[in-house]
This record gives C-alpha cells, structure tokens and sequence, in this order.
C-alpha cells in the first residue's frame, strides 16, 4: 500500500481597519512561532496562505520575516497559495475585480518570493458554481473548500479524498475537500488523535491523500492557544509524531500531489460554506429553527454522517438581507467602483483609486458569525474610508477638483426604491424617500470618514445563551477549547442591553410621539407613535434637471398620516432639504400642518445617528456653543434643554459636526450598544449617538407650524 499523502494548509489573516498592536501581538504569539518549529521539521512539507492585508503589514514592520518564508519556498519546503489579495468574498464582487485581485495576489508572491502559485486560498471557503471560470482566468489550477461542500453535493465521507474537477463554462479547476474531523482535532486534540484518524483513512477507506486547511491563528493566535501549542509544545509533537510515521506517511504541497495525481472523479459543487458559516447567514427566526432542529437530532438515533448531506443552513449572500448595513456596504462599494471603472485603466492604478477599491472589498465588516466582523465599527471604517477615497480620486480626475454639487436618482442599494444622491467635493448625502425620507449616509470626504456608520441593535440567536448560560473557564494545562464551543462575558449586565430597534439608524428621521413620551421610553423602545412617520414613504420632487452645480440644490419631500378613519389625528408634513454646492452642510425645514378635525398635541421629533466611532475617547466628545457639557463623552446620555446648536467634535480626524435646531429643542442623547461574540466572549460594543431634537407642538385644526434642523461640518 502506498504512503497516505498528508496535505496541510494554513491561513493567515489579519482584517484591514485591525489595531496595529493586535497585528503585532498575534505575529508575535503565532506567527513567528508557527514557522520557528516547521523550520526544524525540513522533510515535513506544507502551504500557507497570507492575505494582503497581513503581507503589507509584514512587509512594513517584520521584513525578516518574509525573508524567512522566501527560504522555505525556495527550498521547496513550503507552497504558498494566492487569493484575492485584500481577502475579498469573491461571489460577491464583480467578475473583473475578483480576477484583479487574484492577479494582484499572484503578481506580489512571484515578486516577492519568486514563485508564481498554483492554488488559491478561497476567502472563507465561500464557493459559487461560476467560480471556476473566475478562478481559472487568473491562471489558477485548484483551490481547497471543506468537506461540507461535498457533502451538500451528495458524496459520503468515504469519498472525501485527494481532488476533484469541477468546470464552469469549460474552465477546469481542481478541489480539495477539507476534512472537518482535522479542523476540529487540530490544535486542539492530541496528536495522536489525528494520526489515529490519518491511519483510518489509510487502512479502512483506502485513501490516498487527505487535507487539512484551517485559520494559522489557531496556532496561538486564539484564546489560550499560544500555551497549549508552543510553551506545551503541542505544535512541535504534532511535527515530531507526523515525522515519525513516515514509513506510511507523507507530508506533499498540493501541487504536488495535484501534478503527480490524477484526480478523484468530477464533481458539481452547490454554492456553500464551512458548516458554522452556513448557520450563521440564516436570519434569525431561521437561526433559531436551526439550532433547535440540530439538537433533536443529535438527541435521536438519526445517522450524522446521513443527516449531514441534507441538513444545510443558507447562504453567504444572507448577510445581505439580514444586515441592512451589509447590503449598503456592498452596494457603496459597487457603487464607488462603478465611478472607478469609467477611469481609463492607467488612471485607476497611478491615482490608487482601484487599490482603495480593493481594499473596501476585504470580507470581514460584511458579515457577522463567531467573531465580531459587521459589528466591529473600526473595521466597517476602514472600508469606508477606502471606497470613499477611490471616489474622490475617480471624482476629481472626471468631474475637476471644483466641480461644485451633483444629483443623482439611483435604485443604488438595490431595495425596489430611487435613492437620491447629492455631492459635492466636501460630502456625500444618501437620501431614501421611501425610508421616511431619511437620511441614509452622510460622508466628510476631507477625511474619508462616513458619520453614518451605525448599527442597529437586533436579535441574535446567540443571546439566548447571555440569557441562560453561566461563565465557563478552562485548566492550564489541558487542551483549549475551540472557540465555536467557548461560552464567555467579558462584562456583566449584558442581558440589560439587550434592545432591539424597530428601524435601521438613519438621520433626519421623523417622529410625531406622544406628549408624555420619555427618553427613557424611547432609548428602550418602549413608546409609541402617535402618528406614523418613521421609515414610511414620502412622496418626493426635486428642481431642475440637470441640476447647476454652482447652485444650492433642494428636494422636496411630503407625507400625510391619519391615526384613524374618523380622521380627527390628520398630519401633513413637508419636509425640505436644501444643499449648498460647494460647502459641508445641508438645512431641512418642516412644515407641520393639522388637517385633522380635533387639536393635535404631540412631540415633533428629528432623530439623527452618527458615529465618532469611540464613545468613551477623550478626543471625541459633544460640544455646546457656551461651554463644555457635564459628561462630554460621545457615550453619555441625557437630556439638554433650549438647545440650538450641538457640536460632535473629533480631534483625532480632524472635524467638528454641528446641529442647528430652529426654534431652540429639548435635545435628547443616548449610545447606540450592541450586544455581540467574539472570539474572546459576549461584549457589548459602542456603535454610534442617537441624537434626537424635540419640539412640543400643538395644533388646532388648520394650523401650521414651522421647524429646522440643520448641520454643517467643520475642519479643526
């Protein structure tokens, strides 16, 4: 019987918008040490993959140690796989951007290490049927996704080795399946755990090669792995005992094997995931189905290994439906590549324009699972900050540095409904005349930032742990936990903040509340709208067409609401912005009128959300016109009163947000929180301030009133 072929892979990434110290602490903890013991092992051969977003860094800050990977390739111990090179989602880009950064990818390893790769590290294995097409333009012969894609196309587990081919169109391309038992033992099973399983493979099924592929940081870079795999010595005895087998194993590169092999058979693969990626993407009331369906059948005598092939969660492209703020990521991110595009090629590389493109396309802020990715408001920035700069680059070599204000009315999120998008070269403002006329993103182009950048609070199927489960903790010395069965608070009273919203966090959002409605009630969503405005339909026109960009710009937007059919509640609202063409502000009036039989007696309110990014940072606070506030910080919360102007100031970027209210409002604040996971525990996380301007109003029949609110931003 031939030699069992061993093929191991691992990932390494770091996602763009990471903390410098986190990427120096894991280099550090994991990978400097990962590759310190492989390098005492030279016949034990293996492949790795680097995202882009890691290799820059490397580059910049630990030269050495790309120096070190050079001389493992260059010996032949180590192959190094491509990929999208900012670690993109690559189904989710255009066909022409994920073929860029392959190639992006493939052009930086062969100048780098001298080697042009073979394989491809596919972005959280997430696979679609047109890939190979993709995959194979950029010179790519395999990729490696996990077992459960397999499974998903109807193989059993006896089928689960060496590669397959699969085509899209004719294009050929190789795949490895990923045995799942490897990525749960490994590291966190002893090492005699996987050869028992690699022996089996051999002697019971009669494989010829199995792999194992799976995130480098498990190799100190997740909680508590750093004593368990180096000071514990696991990764060593791993390398050591795999040595000792060879008289029937044998450690290969994939290209390797896929050069010296023929493959297994050819195979159709459904668009899938990991198995946890998979649960995750389902919405939530799905989720909870899901997980309960999951534990009857582990508490049945149905068959795993059977029920596997057809019990599947959804999809990645979920996230896009689950998560408004995905969805409109993804879509400013096609959005500002569009504008990118229509530069000649040689302009979109030498203004950096396609690079920040790219970079805004790095995976991680687009979903949400076991880590913290979507929820993680620095790393949903980062993204921002590129495509908004690959905009003003686009925008200013088409339209001129001095190009005053554009207009354009665009389904541009994809919801069925014209978005209206007003520009100028100091902001970008996202209107939604069917979201209430609300707006949906307001961009400081100066500093690349969107102010906008607020999660809302929702459901999540892992809060019923927070609500029923007790803290764990593990014993020095014994094997970590995976992170996917760890149960950790890193704070306590989390179940407290577990508020849900009603709608996503828009600014300029408008509500007629009850008299007696509180700051408590509403921060809590507990109160009730007297008539109903928020989120609602406006009808909607705008001046010229085409707009003069030296003049202000002003759209109008109107609505009725009744509370019932006898028609004594009757509000008729027109709302009206107006943009200047060249400066950092806009000005919306109200025009409040009682259509209704009976005098009306309400709260107007205009509720906006924005983001500092930091609620409890010194160099972010909230600012008044006479003097600093009690309790400054962007996380206070509380009620101000006869209050016309309020500023947001950032001294870390550089600029000062202010709110203008025409007549003086009761000023209401609170931080937007969430409650999410990570991989160390339960945390609740700063997303944003609500800030709410609150006039008291009454109206007989017939009357009218009129309000403004208003802002304008500022460089310090």
């Amino acid at each position: 019987m031939e030699k069992l072929k061993f093929l191991f892979g691992i990932h390494n990434h770091q996602p763009l918008g990471n903390f410098d110290h986190v990427f120096e602490e894991v280099y550090r903890q994991c990978y400097w040490p990962y590759f310190e013991v492989l390098q005492q092992f030279p016949k034990l051969k293996t492949t790795a993959h680097f995202s882009g977003c890691l290799l820059e860094w490397l580059k910049a800050h630990h030269p050495e140690y790309l120096e070190t990977i050079g001389g493992l390739v260059q010996s032949g111990q180590l192959e190094l796989l491509s990929g999208g090179f900012y670690e993109p989602i690559l189904p989710s880009l255009p066909e022409e951007d994920a073929i860029g950064q392959i190639r992006m990818m493939n052009d930086f390893l062969e100048a780098e290490f001298g080697c042009r790769p073979q394989g491809l590290w596919l972005t959280e294995r997430i696979w679609s049927p047109h890939l190979p097409k993709i995959i194979a333009q950029a010179d790519i012969r395999y990729t490696i996704v996990d077992d459960t894609h397999f499974y998903y196309a109807g193989l059993q587990e006896r089928q689960m080795h060496g590669y397959y081919l699969t085509e899209t169109e004719g294009f050929s391309l190789g795949v490895f399946p990923i045995s799942k038992t490897l990525r749960y033992s490994i590291p966190f099973a002893l090492p005699e755990v996987t050869l028992e399983h690699l022996r089996r493979c051999r002697e019971e099924w009669g494989f010829d090669a199995v792999t194992y592929a799976d995130d480098g940081e498990k190799f100190g870079g997740w909680p508590e792995t750093h004593q368990w795999v180096y000071k514990e010595k696991y990764l060593y005895n791993l390398f050591a005992a795999l040595e000792e087998q060879s008289d029937w194993l044998e450690m290969v590169t994939f290209g390797e094997y896929l050069d010296e092999h023929p493959p297994t058979g050819r195979v159709y693969l459904p668009m899938a995931s990991y198995e946890e990626m998979m649960e995750w993407s389902l919405p939530y009331e799905a989720g909870l189905s899901f997980r309960e369906l999951k534990k009857e059948l582990q508490a049945s005598k149905v068959d795993e290994a059977r029920a596997r092939i057809f019990l599947r969660g959804g999809q990645w492209d979920n996230f896009l439906t689950k998560y408004e703020e995905s969805n409109h990521l993804h879509k400013r991110m096609l959005y500002a590549g569009g504008k990118v595009k229509q530069l000649p090629p040689g302009h979109q590389e030498a203004s950096g324009a396609l690079r920040a493109l790219y970079r805004s396309q790095c995976n991680c802020a687009y979903w949400h699972g076991l880590f913290g990715g979507l929820y993680l408001n620095y790393l949903r920035h980062a993204l921002y900050a590129q495509l908004i700069a690959a905009e003003n680059s686009a925008d200013d070599l088409l339209l001129g540095t001095d190009r005053g204000l554009s207009v354009e009315t665009v389904d541009f999120n994809k919801d069925g409904f014209d978005e209206v998008i007003i520009s100028n070269p100091q902001i970008n403002a996202f209107i939604s005349p069917a979201r209430g006329g609300a707006l949906m993103e307001l961009d400081y182009r100066p500093a690349c930032f969107n102010l906008s950048n607020v999660l809302c609070r929702r459901p999540e199927v892992y809060h019923q742990d927070i609500l029923t489960a007790g803290k764990t903790g593990g014993e020095t010395g014994d094997p970590p936990h995976s992170i996917h069965s760890r149960v950790r608070f890193k704070e306590e009273g989390l179940e407290e903040k577990l508020i849900y919203d009603r709608w996503d966090r828009y600014s300029f959002m408008d509500h007629c509340l009850a008299p007696g409605t509180s700051l408590e009630q509403f921060k809590n969503n507990r109160h009730e709208a007297l008539l109903c405005f928020e989120v609602q339909p406006y009808q909607w026109e705008h001046g010229d067409d085409p707009v003069d960009p030296q003049a202000p710009f002003v759209l109008r937007l109107q609505r009725e609401s009744t509370g019932d059919s006898s028609r004594e509640k009757h509000l008729a609202v027109e709302k009206t912005y107006t943009f200047d063409p060249q400066e950092a502000k806009l000005e919306v009036s109200y025009s409040l009128q009682n259509k209704g039989e009976k005098r009306l007696d309400f709260i107007w309110m205009v509720e906006h959300n924005f983001t500092l990014l930091a609620g409890d940072a010194a160099d972010r606070t909230y600012v008044l016109p006479e003097g600093w506030l009690e309790d400054s910080r962007m996380a206070s919360a509380g009620v101000l009163s006869d209050i016309q102007t309020l500023g947001m100031r950032d001294e870390f970027f550089g600029f000062e947000l202010q709110l203008n209210y025409s007549p003086a409002v009761e000023l209401w604040r609170f931080p937007v929180e969430t409650v999410s996971q990570s991989e160390e525990g339960f945390e609740s996380v700063y997303q944003g301030s609500c800030i709410a301007g609150c006039w008291r109003v009454q109206l007989e029949p017939g009357q009218s009133r009129q309000v403004q609110a208003g802002l304008g931003i500022k460089k310090l």
